[in-house]
């Protein structure tokens, strides 16, 4: 029986130890196999997925997804033409001035780092610059506010404005006015379909040899408007409030 017991307890740890040897040289394999599965699972996964790729290691991993809503960004917010100048700076009325309305147009008083002109009728406020309405102990009722540049080549002129209802302004091109208005009530172009009472509206000029051609929200206001072979930009001041912001010119 002792015998028998000796022989058991030999036999059983001569078997444990070829399974242990067994298994230390098949674990290896084992997690190779594992690790193959796993990294083939995750490559066929990403190549399936039309919006998700992944390459590099660490900080050099990227997703698709994230460039193509970049792309959309990009295409939403497209970067504004830097030939473009702007002649209202948000801030203040720099770059403009009153002229005399003598023949020579000089200029008599320029508002370089004013918010306001003397007479309150011109004032940058808020990224606007506002024509107020006329006040009979500041000043005469008709004055116009002018560029102190003066352009001679051809141009293209972009200005935004809002009209309080019935306002009467106008934009000068080289002298030569354009009138800007609550048109659908002041006129003269009473029948443009895109214009928005009391809210922004886009005026585009295309000057190239002297012929003006302009546009209100892409509808025409004017297909061939003469105007002078030199000259300043100008705005003016006639009835009621008068806001316009985002006034810029390219020179051609």
């Amino acid at each position: 029986m002792k015998k028998d017991s000796q022989f058991s307890a030999k036999n059983y740890l001569k078997t444990r130890q070829t399974t242990l040897r067994q298994a230390v040289k098949s674990y290896p394999v084992k997690i190779m196999v594992l690790f193959f599965q796993l990294f083939s699972i995750t490559f066929f996964v990403a190549a399936a997925k039309p919006g998700l790729k992944t390459t590099g290691t660490g900080n050099d991993s990227y997703s698709v997804n994230s460039l193509n809503d970049a792309k959309v960004s990009m295409n939403q917010e497209k970067p504004e033409d830097n030939s473009f100048i702007s002649l209202f700076n948000c801030k203040d009325l720099s770059g403009w001035c009153y002229r005399s309305k003598s023949p020579g147009n000089n200029v008599f008083e320029s508002f370089e780092g004013k918010t306001e002109s003397t007479d309150s009728r011109y004032m940058a406020k808020d990224s606007m610059l506002t024509i107020n309405p006329w006040d009979e102990a500041k000043g005469p009722h008709w004055v116009n506010l002018w560029t102190l540049k003066e352009f001679t080549s051809d141009f293209i002129l972009t200005v935004e404005f809002r009209a309080s209802p019935n306002a009467d302004s106008g934009i000068f091109l080289r002298g030569k006015q354009l009138q800007c208005r609550d048109y659908l009530v002041a006129g003269p172009y009473k029948e443009l379909k895109n214009y928005q009472p009391q809210d922004w509206n886009k005026i585009e000029v295309v000057v190239k040899n002297n012929i003006a051609h302009c546009t209100c929200n892409g509808e025409i206001l004017e297909e061939a408007l003469q105007i002078p072979g030199t000259g300043s930009i100008g705005l003016e001041a006639d009835r009621g409030r008068m806001d316009y912001r985002n006034i810029r010119i390219k020179e051609l």
